[in-house]
C-alpha cells in the first residue's frame, strides 16, 4: 500500500510542478512578448505552489526528508534512538491529525459553505485549501506506517 501511495504522490507533485513551470512560462510571455499580462496565472501559481508544499511536505514524511532538528537523536543510541523514532513520528501524526486533518477539513467545509471564491480563477477556494487536509491523512498515515515498521523490525 505504501508504494503505491509513494507512487501516486511523486506523479501528482510532478504533474503539478510541470503545470506550475507551464503556468509561469505562459505569464512570463504574455507580459513581455504580447505586451497584455494574463490575469489568472499569478492567482493559478499560488494555488499550485500551495498543493506543490503541502504534497511535497508529505511525502517527505514518508521518505523521511521532512525538516527536523538532529540534535537530540544524533545524541542517542539504541533502545532510546527507537523510543524517540516513535515518540516523534507520534507528535507527528497527532499534530497533523488535528491541525490538518480535523483543522483543515473545517476550512474547507467553512469555506465551502460561504461559497468564497477566487478573485480571477473564480473557482471555490475550499477546492484549494482541500490539499491541507489531505496532505495531514497522507502524514499520518506515514507517521503511523513508520511506527508499525519500526515495531515489526524491532520485535525481529
Amino acid at each position: 500500500m505504501r508504494a503505491i501511495i509513494d507512487n501516486i504522490l511523486s506523479k501528482m507533485l510532478v504533474f503539478l510542478m510541470g503545470i506550475m513551470v507551464i503556468n509561469v512560462l505562459w505569464q512570463v510571455a504574455s507580459r513581455y512578448l504580447v505586451g497584455s499580462p494574463s490575469t489568472f496565472t499569478d492567482e493559478l501559481a499560488g494555488f499550485l505552489l500551495i498543493w506543490v508544499g503541502l504534497l511535497g511536505a508529505g511525502y517527505g514524511t514518508g521518505q523521511g526528508l521532512h525538516l527536523a532538528i538532529d540534535i537530540l537523536p544524533n545524541a542517542v543510541e539504541g533502545k532510546k534512538k527507537e523510543i524517540l523514532d516513535y515518540v516523534i513520528n507520534g507528535f507527528v501524526a497527532l499534530f497533523a491529525l488535528m491541525v490538518m486533518v480535523i483543522g483543515g477539513a473545517r476550512l474547507v467545509f467553512l469555506t465551502l459553505d460561504l461559497e468564497q471564491l477566487s478573485s480571477a480563477l473564480e473557482i471555490p477556494l475550499g477546492y484549494v485549501y482541500l490539499v491541507v487536509p489531505l496532505s495531514g491523512a497522507v502524514m499520518v498515515y506515514y507517521s503511523i506506517h513508520n511506527i508499525i515498521k519500526g515495531l515489526k523490525d524491532g520485535s525481529n
